[in-house]
């Protein structure tokens, strides 16, 4: 996996440690891209000390159940995604605006005792999704982008139907699955799926039911 000018081919390539950024309803996929934009105190330093080093940090959702820890911190979901700042600016407000690329999945093992403001994990990384063999695989492509288009048209939405027929399917699939408007619990299925198989399959579920509560005339449209 290439992230930037960084190629990451073993978990060895990775730290075992990593701080991590609890942020409800986001995705990043290995591959994939997020903007961030920084201005909580504790997430500043947090960028400052890892720009210095290795330039990784761990996307991750509080807990699903809501769960709060003794100090009043979120519990966290138990997989997120390592990613690297591949591109960073200051807006000169006091604010930092950071690109991401997602490396590849992680498993909390345990989150640590700390000094630093922000949270730290130690991780067991997805040693499976540093290969680019691996992403990627066959999935119906005709239901995917029906499904996506059906959903554009209920909303009243474009997309740029060219790039969308020029993307692989590995960029299609996770592409769809971060840029979709749903919650936290759909996000974190789609991140957790084993495969891309799996997560095109996912995705279009999640966007039938959703198409389907919104208007029931939807939903045969989808089958």
């Amino acid at each position: 996996m290439q992230a930037g000018n960084a190629h990451y081919r073993l978990d060895t390539d990775l730290p075992t440690t990593l701080a991590v950024f609890p942020l409800p309803a986001a995705l990043l996929l290995p591959g994939g891209r997020m903007p961030l934009n920084i201005f909580e105190p504790r997430y500043l330093q947090m960028v400052d000390e890892v720009v210095g080093g290795s330039r990784l940090i761990g996307m991750i959702q509080p807990s699903l159940d809501g769960a709060i820890r003794a100090d009043g911190e979120p519990k966290l979901c138990p997989v997120g995604c390592i990613g690297r700042i591949t591109s960073f600016a200051e807006t000169g407000d006091g604010r930092y605006l950071v690109s991401l690329q997602g490396v590849c999945r992680f498993r909390v093992v345990q989150e640590l005792t700390v000094k630093t403001p922000f949270r730290q994990c130690k991780i067991a990384p997805f040693a499976t999704d540093l290969s680019e063999d691996n992403l990627a695989g066959e999935i119906d492509r005709p239901a995917l982008l029906r499904a996506f288009r059906t959903y554009l048209q209920a909303n009243e939405l474009e997309a740029d139907w060219e790039s969308v027929g020029r993307a692989d399917n590995v960029m299609l699939v996770n592409a769809l699955s971060m840029m979709a408007p749903y919650g936290a619990a759909e996000k974190q299925a789609l991140l957790e799926a084993p495969d891309l198989k799996t997560r095109a399959e996912t995705l279009i579920a999640i966007t039938e039911m959703t198409l389907a509560r919104e208007n029931d005339e939807f939903g045969p449209s989808l089958q």
